[in-house]
């Protein structure tokens, strides 16, 4: 990380044995350790925070591509929708206008009294009910 060889290693613990002396070393070595292994998980932490807002800009862009392949979809599948609806109408009112109503038929005069008359479907005289049976 720092490049440091061990020839260089060598002389600056030479110079910390000096300058802090041999009773203190001890301490002053965990307590850079300490600060050296919370640096290293601060790094961490600021790399693992930058590679998700990286990834979370990358799901925001494919969102975005998604909701606009969407609403181009949409906005097709309507046209067509909407053009297709058109031609049938003009189907429809072309039909209509070709097709002339047919003249209703006239009612025969048995039908046209206003009294109502009961009509005798039976095809055999057996299917009749027994008050309607013939002699």
């Amino acid at each position: 990380m720092f490049d440091i060889g061990f020839s260089e290693f060598l002389v600056i613990a030479v110079v910390a044995l000096i300058v802090i002396g041999p009773e203190r070393l001890p301490k002053v070595a965990r307590t850079l350790g300490h600060l050296f292994g919370r640096m290293q998980r601060y790094v961490n932490d600021v790399k693992a925070d930058i590679s998700r807002e990286m990834e979370l800009e990358e799901l925001r862009k494919l969102q975005t591509n998604v909701q606009d392949a969407a609403r181009s979809f949409e906005d097709s599948f309507s046209k067509e929708v909407t053009e297709t609806q058109a031609q049938l109408q003009s189907v429809a009112d072309t039909a209509s206008a070709s097709v002339a109503p047919a003249p209703m038929p006239e009612v025969p005069a048995a039908f046209a009294s206003s009294a109502p008359q009961q009509l005798d479907l039976a095809l055999d005289p057996g299917d009749r009910p027994p008050a309607q049976k013939q002699a």
